[in-house]
């Protein structure tokens, strides 16, 4: 929602990219928590699947704005 709001084109880019690396830092946290917690790996293990989902996304919109910064 935060980029959606942005101020600007250039606004939008570094939320985008903010988002990028809080989802890669939830990455990081959650594989912790399955080394620590073995018993909730299934748990994990799904929410993992959505940060890689998220992260797909959000790499996405960040190629995309690199094109479209190249076209003009």
């Amino acid at each position: 929602m935060e980029a959606n709001n942005a101020s600007s084109r250039k606004d939008f880019r570094n939320k985008i990219y903010i988002c990028k690396k809080e989802t890669q830092e939830t990455k990081h946290w959650l594989r912790m928590l399955k080394t620590s917690e073995p018993g909730y790996d299934y748990k994990i293990e799904l929410l993992l699947n959505e940060v890689q989902q998220l992260l797909k996304i959000f790499q996405k919109i960040t190629q995309t704005l690199e094109l479209n910064d190249r076209k003009q």
